[in-house]
């Protein structure tokens, strides 16, 4: 019985890029919010952060940058523009809601 060898193929490829390779990767296709990313790359959450700071200061030295598409509030509206920490906002300043969308990522500015 022969066995298809290219899906083992491309997982090892997968597997032999970085997590900040693949989050790079994932952004060149469009915005994604930290817990899309978080389940592409098969990593943890908080750990997302970390990665997309670096990249933030990482792009900044290749003329890009990485944007932050803000989070909002979904009782009032309320836009999160002014927001420069990557992880989401608890409650909202104006109505204390807590239901609040993510913040989105995406990667702006001219191409490798």
């Amino acid at each position: 019985m022969i066995l298809n060898p290219r899906p083992s193929v491309v997982r090892k490829l997968e597997e032999t890029e970085t997590t900040r390779r693949q989050i790079r990767t994932l952004l060149e296709e469009g915005p994604h919010t930290a817990k899309e990313i978080s389940s592409a790359v098969h990593r943890p959450e908080k750990e997302i952060r970390n990665h997309l700071d670096h990249l933030r200061k990482s792009l900044h030295s290749q003329g890009r940058k990485l944007d932050q598409i803000p989070a909002e509030c979904r009782g009032c509206g309320f836009v999160f523009r002014k927001r420069d920490r990557l992880n989401a906002p608890s409650r909202c300043p104006v109505c204390k809601g807590e239901a609040i969308s993510e913040a989105s990522f995406r990667l702006a500015g001219g191409q490798d």
